[in-house]
């Protein structure tokens, strides 16, 4: 399985923090919060990573290079023109090829044993997509995702207004797709906040009764948005580390 990793983006709310540096080489534990996810997927099996460049993409390929210090073999694709999740993902599609793919995002973390535990469960039980899910009071900042009693999902909303989902779970970015993912992603329209989503791109794949099912995560998952979150996740790797050995 290879991994898809979008790193193109700045992190408004982190400040000055992102001022000259791409959001997901912000330092966690003194390492770039995407090196974090690299390490995490590495061991976890896959050894093939795309990544989509964009704000400062130079420093991400000159930290990476091709990989080969990690022990992964790492390709680079730059985003000219940032135009949504959906865009993004779709610019790996040559590189992914027939095999089911990985994707997330360079700037999302989580406890270490969810890498390993989502890959399998996908292995145990194939999909047209598997969505990672994190429970939280509201899922305006995010997506909320409706799922039923058997963990498909029936709907995805892209941040709906405060107060108006009745869903607590939300789309934790952690996602393993089968290519048929780019049959949607090609055909995305300019939402209304005129990006092209991952999203609706998911919605789509519903309502053509496509096979997608929810992933529970365990432990802590931040998307590390604001420059104050950085302690909490620092705390939480290393709890993290304790506990897996």
């Amino acid at each position: 399985m290879k991994a898809v990793i979008l790193a193109a983006g700045k992190g408004t709310r982190m400040k000055q923090l992102t001022s000259s540096r791409p959001k997901p080489m912000v330092e966690i534990c003194r390492k770039p919060i995407l090196e974090h996810i690299l390490i995490a997927l590495r061991d976890s099996g896959i050894r093939e990573f795309i990544l989509i460049t964009g704000y400062f993409a130079e420093q991400v390929e000159n930290y990476f290079l091709n990989g080969e210090a990690l022990g992964i073999q790492i390709h680079y694709i730059r985003q000219q023109v940032q135009d949504g999740t959906g865009s993004s993902f779709h610019l790996a599609k040559e590189l992914v090829g027939d095999e089911p793919f990985f994707a997330g995002y360079g700037d999302i973390i989580t406890s270490l044993n969810n890498y390993p535990r989502l890959t399998r469960d996908f292995q145990h039980r194939p999909c047209d997509g598997l969505l990672s899910l994190n429970w939280v009071d509201d899922p305006f900042r995010g997506a909320a995702v409706y799922i039923d009693h058997e963990n498909f999902i029936t709907d995805i909303i892209e941040k709906p207004p405060a107060g108006t989902s009745t869903s607590h779970w939300n789309n934790a970015g952690l996602m393993v797709f089968s290519p048929v993912l780019f049959q949607y992603t090609s055909n995305l329209k300019l939402s209304p906040r005129g990006e092209y989503e991952i999203t609706d791109a998911i919605r789509a794949m519903i309502g053509d009764k496509r096979q997608l099912r929810g992933f529970r995560l365990e432990g802590f998952w931040s998307d590390v948005g604001r420059p104050e979150d950085i302690e909490a996740v620092s705390r939480a790797i290393g709890e993290d580390r304790v506990k897996g050995g």
